[in-house]
């Protein structure tokens, strides 16, 4: 599907099931926070079968996506940037995409390794909801539900990187 915009959200406690609607509010499948305790995640397709997974590498700051036979599809991570935010997920033989945003915007741009523009992703929700994105993938080399479980480690990673700075910025 070219052009498929879809939209999804987290749990306000990181758990649960939550519904994935196109833009035509029709569910096209289900997103499974595992535990408010891992970050884990499954995107179910719509007959409810597990389409794919992400989950933190153990010990490491990566994100790894698997299919539903826990082959590995791709991993996320950041790289370094300085007044901006940047991710890679190498996808194997499908390629190396780039995650790109500006440093305080909502907007994250995904390029293939010919800079081009495939696909990109908001969050929006407001400040005291949990948060809310919309994909918008513009063609299928990688597919939607794969980017979704993409955007659910940049949150993850995310959500991290401020748990470390909170709890680092403690007492002396």
């Amino acid at each position: 599907m070219d052009n498929q915009t879809l939209y999804f959200n987290d749990n306000f406690f990181s758990s649960g099931k939550t519904i994935i609607y196109n833009e035509n509010k029709i569910q096209v499948g289900e997103l499974d926070l595992k535990s408010a305790f891992s970050s884990s995640v499954d995107v179910l397709n719509q007959t409810g079968d597990v389409a794919v997974s992400g989950k933190f590498r153990t010990l490491r700051n990566r994100w790894v996506v698997t299919d539903y036979h826990q082959n590995e599809l791709g991993e996320l991570r950041q790289r370094f940037a300085f007044l901006s935010k940047k991710y890679e997920y190498d996808a194997g033989k499908r390629g190396v995409y780039e995650i790109k945003s500006e440093a305080f915007s909502r907007q994250y741009d995904i390029y293939d390794s010919k800079s081009k523009l495939i696909a990109k992703f908001e969050k929006v929700s407001g400040f005291f909801s949990s948060a809310a994105y919309r994909l918008s993938s513009f063609e299928e080399s990688i597919p939607a539900l794969e980017w979704i479980a993409v955007v659910m480690g940049v949150n993850a990673i995310i959500k991290r990187n401020n748990s470390a700075a909170a709890n680092s910025g403690g007492s002396s």
